[in-house]
């Protein structure tokens, strides 16, 4: 009925936005632009990214060692440092796109970099002179007759999975950003929209490594490689050429600017005034003049974006050095004087460090879900029947799964008991749901070790040779799996949640850059335990040796089991230390600005 009535001046008015712009840099019209229509592209996009990347890197591990004729060790850090440096390039994406480019073309270009990087590893598992030649047919995969391959095959190889890398460390830290963008926070209707984005955001990653695990990793062990990476290639292809088809559509939101640039000032400006004395009185110190803003953003009718004064507190004093203003009279830049509110985000992301440094373990052992988890799986019996085999990367079907049912359970029956025994009415707090997760990676790494310790007896008792299955399914490795996959849907949420949450309003994305760099971080530890234990243990009785059978691997899983109990003692001590935001003085969430819907989750 609203729609029969004559257009009034007002109406007109609120049908544009105030803070996002359509694609020729005009007011965005809440009717033709955002929202599902835009959204929808995006979430194409992620998808296609999501079936890109892991249909790469969950049977990664045996294309090197099968074919590239590579040791497991080695075989492990390659995929190790490639996810790892996928999710440490999400900064330098993050960077980018918040300083530079905007979310719209840095998610554009950093897709066709990905893409150009598939299609060189589609080559290269094609062309026969960028592979070494196959093993003699008496021989093993790791045989003395088989010839590893050169030092300019392998860099064809690794110039097309850093360029992979590349373009899905860009593409990541942008799309989940930009397809909330597409909903207008300051609109009810619209910003309950946005929470259900995030869901189907969750759903379609979910999608994409279930279709990674099963259809890709079967084509690429039963068609060919050329033709499983292919498919890799013309799928993010095909999410490019989604994602622009949605441009007019789009609503753009003008550069927010990075905060690794705000914590880059608080630190050098606090450093060069490091010798002048503090006031006593803390109310000297530099800070936002909130009424002079606020008066000369009266008549604006633009939903607010100014930070909100945050209290002084007695931690790290000396970055309230950059907060002194030794030169009243003059203009100073953000390197030489920051106000106290931008010093107080920068030590609360200080004081989130601890929690941060001691959930990077978790990853490291989400890690060797990919790689000798999938390794020791080419060893055992992968058949269902006569005829069917597994192929050893699509093993990780069950990690999947187990998040996919560990979520429900916890929305389902957890929350509810620990809400009536906590009183907490979100059930579990973030911290918790971390710990919880910790302890499952323990789990899962003596359950790893335990099956490897049986895994080695039967082949010792059967006297298997080498390139031969033993006889033990491989269905013993499921454990593994999904304590793995629990553990990730606890700690994953976990984090998230409580970077969310506790990041200022003023460093937003910020969230998202502390909690990929955990991941990324994990992997590159795993590539680092790898490498000294190899190096350590290889020359007598190598813990990870290139044929599984003649290794002790177990040892190995003991190691990272222990490792990960002594992080998990620490993190205790450092959840205890933390106070949450509504725990500080003066931290409700009008005074400290931080409102959980002006966060915006960033799923891997």
């Amino acid at each position: 009925m609203v729609g029969l009535l004559p257009q009034t001046n007002a109406a007109a008015q609120a049908e544009v936005l105030g803070d996002a712009w359509d694609y020729r840099g005009r007011a965005a019209a809440r009717s033709t632009t955002g929202r599902w229509g835009a959204a929808a592209m995006i979430l194409v996009a992620e998808l296609n990214e999501r079936l890109t990347t892991l249909g790469i890197a969950v049977n990664l591990v045996t294309y090197l060692t099968a074919t590239m004729h590579v040791g497991n060790a080695e075989a492990a850090n390659v995929v190790t440092n490639f996810m790892g440096t996928s999710f440490m390039l999400c900064l330098l994406g993050g960077f980018v796109a918040d300083s530079f480019l905007g979310r719209y073309l840095t998610i554009a270009i950093f897709t066709a970099i990905q893409a150009s990087g598939v299609t060189i590893l589609t080559i290269s598992t094609a062309a026969p002179g960028l592979r070494p030649p196959a093993c003699a047919a008496e021989g093993g995969p790791l045989s003395s007759t088989c010839t590893r391959a050169s030092g300019a095959q392998l860099g064809v190889l690794y110039l097309a999975l850093y360029l992979t890398a590349l373009g899905t460390g860009g593409l990541k830290s942008s799309v989940s950003g930009f397809g909330s963008d597409q909903f207008d926070e300051t609109d009810r209707g619209e910003k309950s929209q946005m929470m259900r984005f995030f869901n189907w955001f969750f759903f379609f990653i979910s999608l994409g490594s279930l279709l990674a695990v099963t259809v890709l990793v079967y084509v690429q062990d039963n068609l060919g490689r050329p033709y499983g990476y292919g498919a890799c290639a013309a799928a993010i292809a095909l999410g490019l050429v989604v994602f622009l088809a949605g441009t007019r559509r789009y609503r753009f939101k003008k550069l927010a600017g990075s905060p690794l640039t705000q914590i880059a000032a608080v630190v050098v400006a606090a450093w060069r005034k490091r010798k002048l004395q503090l006031p006593a009185d803390t109310s000297m110190l530099f800070d936002i003049d909130v009424s002079k803003v606020a008066a000369a953003e009266g008549a604006s009718t633009k939903k607010s974006k100014l930070k909100d004064r945050i209290p002084h507190t007695k931690q790290f004093r000396f970055l309230d050095h950059a907060a002194i203003n030794s030169n009243p009279s003059g203009e100073q830049t953000k390197w030489q004087l920051a106000t106290l509110t931008d010093v107080e985000e920068v030590k609360t992301v200080a004081r989130m460090l601890p929690i941060w440094a001691t959930t990077i373990m978790f990853w490291t052992v989400y890690a060797q879900m990919t790689t000798f988890s999938v390794s020791q799986a080419t060893t055992m019996d992968r058949h269902i029947g006569s005829s069917f085999e597994i192929p050893a990367g699509s093993l990780t079907v069950f990690f999947v799964g187990s998040i996919l049912l560990t979520v429900p359970i916890y929305d389902r029956i957890i929350v509810p008991v620990a809400r009536r025994l906590s009183g907490n009415p979100h059930g579990l707090t973030p911290l918790q749901r971390i710990g919880i997760g910790l302890v499952l990676s323990i789990l899962a790494m003596s359950s790893a070790a335990l099956i490897e310790v049986k895994r080695l007896r039967v082949a010792r008792d059967s006297g298997v040779p080498e390139g031969t299955p033993v006889p033990m399914t491989v269905f013993w490795l499921i454990p593994q799996f999904l304590f793995v996959g629990s553990g990730e849907a606890f700690t994953y949420i976990g984090q998230l949640d409580f970077f969310l949450r506790e990041c200022p309003k003023g460093m937003k994305t910020m969230s998202t850059g502390l909690f990929l760099s955990t991941l990324s971080l994990g992997f590159f530890v795993s590539s680092a335990l790898v490498t000294v234990v190899h190096k350590i243990t290889g020359d007598r009785r190598p813990w990870i040796a290139d044929d599984l059978n003649k290794g002790e691997l177990y040892k190995f899983y003991w190691l990272l089991a222990a490792v990960c109990l002594a992080n998990l003692i620490v993190y205790l001590f450092a959840a205890r230390w933390y106070k949450y935001k509504a725990g500080r003085p003066g931290a409700d969430g009008s005074v400290n600005g931080v409102e959980m819907a002006d966060a915006e989750p960033c799923l891997h």
